[in-house]
Order: structure tokens, then C-alpha cells, then sequence
């Protein structure tokens, strides 16, 4: 599938010299761009979950404690 975007010149012209200084195509690097956005959205989303369910049980513990948790009787 083939996609159309209209940027200025200017912006052409910087998107193909970074896109050239990383070995990538213009294609590729969009690509790369658009789905990055998208998975950093996902990640503040899944942050304010987070957020939200710690904001109920505020609990927090140490390194310390947590490798205590972990450890095993090996």
C-alpha cells in the first residue's frame, strides 16, 4: 500500500538527511516514525493504568526487599 503525505521542501529536505545519515530509506524511516508513535501512545496509556491502580494501593517496596521476594531455597 502506497501513502501520500505533503510536507514542504525544507522538511523533505531535512527527513532525507536523516534518513540518509541512518542508511535508511525515506520510506523506511516514516515507517519507522508513525509506528513508534503509535507503541510510545500505547506506553502512556498503559502508564496511566498503572498510575491509576497504584493511586489505590500505594505500595512500594525497595530494591532490597525485592530481591529478598525473589530469592529461592536453591
Amino acid at each position: 500500500m502506497a501513502i501520500s503525505v505533503r510536507i514542504s521542501d525544507e522538511d523533505l529536505t531535512l527527513i532525507k538527511k536523516y534518513s540518509k545519515l541512518h542508511g535508511i530509506s525515506v520510506s523506511d524511516f516514516a515507517r519507522r516514525a508513525m509506528l513508534e508513535k503509535i507503541e510510545d501512545e500505547f506506553d502512556l496509556a498503559e502508564l496511566d493504568k498503572a498510575i491509576e491502580e497504584w493511586r489505590k494501593n500505594p505500595v512500594t517496596y525497595s530494591q532490597e526487599e525485592v530481591w529478598r521476594m525473589l530469592e529461592t531455597d536453591e
